[in-house]
């Protein structure tokens, strides 16, 4: 029996967050529920936050879709790219952590979703990428999924602001550990925030997946 850990999770976290300065915010559309580290009673603190934030994507699509489906567990994740044959099948159980490819090879292996893959070769090369990410926002409403190597961990963005201060990502952080309260909890001590483009690590490459599912508003309504 698969357990449904998702009604306990915190939704749509990144809501009343005030962006940082005046300026144009765009935003995902619909809803997703806030996977972190340890949330479903699993251990995977140091190593499992590309699988947290995969499985806030599903659980956008799951909801997106109204599909009858449960977001899928660490293991099931490994599992699937074990048998894509993306991963040996000495992968299943292990501790190896996954980027924005195996996210990419995840989504259309369960939801027949494609995903667009973006490669930056230094934090300084995201000024690049910000009609990118700000016409998938318009055109699709989707979570994107953030990996680097030496900023090696995974964030999930789920937000756009260009303003007078600067441009900011909205980070949806996943290495949260224990109960979350509420979303402004989340908020306060800065697991949901506005990062500045010049605070992202200069010397580290960035991978970013973009679904490219669209969002269904009747589906939300």
């Amino acid at each position: 029996m698969t357990l449904n850990y998702s009604i306990n999770l915190l939704k749509n976290v990144h809501e009343d967050l005030v962006p940082p300065n005046k300026g144009e915010t765009v935003l995902i559309q619909g809803q997703y529920e806030y996977w972190h580290y340890g949330c479903d009673g699993f251990d995977d603190r140091g190593w499992g936050c590309g699988y947290r934030t995969l499985q806030t994507i599903c659980s956008w699509i799951i909801s997106n879709q109204n599909l009858d489906e449960t977001v899928p567990s660490i293991n099931t994740i490994q599992k699937t790219l074990v048998a894509v044959e993306d991963k040996d099948k000495a992968f299943v159980g292990s501790r190896d952590w996954i980027g924005s490819f195996e996210v990419s090879i995840v989504l259309n292996q369960l939801y027949d979703v494609l995903s667009k893959i973006i490669h930056v070769s230094s934090g300084k090369q995201l000024i690049d990428q910000v009609d990118n990410i700000k016409r998938h926002f318009e055109q699709f409403g989707s979570p994107i999924m953030m990996g680097g190597d030496k900023d090696c961990s995974s964030k999930c963005i789920v937000g756009l602001h260009t303003g007078n201060k600067g441009i900011y990502l909205l980070i949806v952080d996943p290495h949260f550990v224990g109960k979350a309260r509420n979303a402004e909890h989340l908020r306060n001590d800065y697991w949901v925030w506005w990062q500045n483009l010049n605070d992202f690590v200069d010397s580290s490459f960035y991978n970013l997946c973009l679904p490219q599912i669209r969002y269904h508003a009747l589906c939300n309504t």
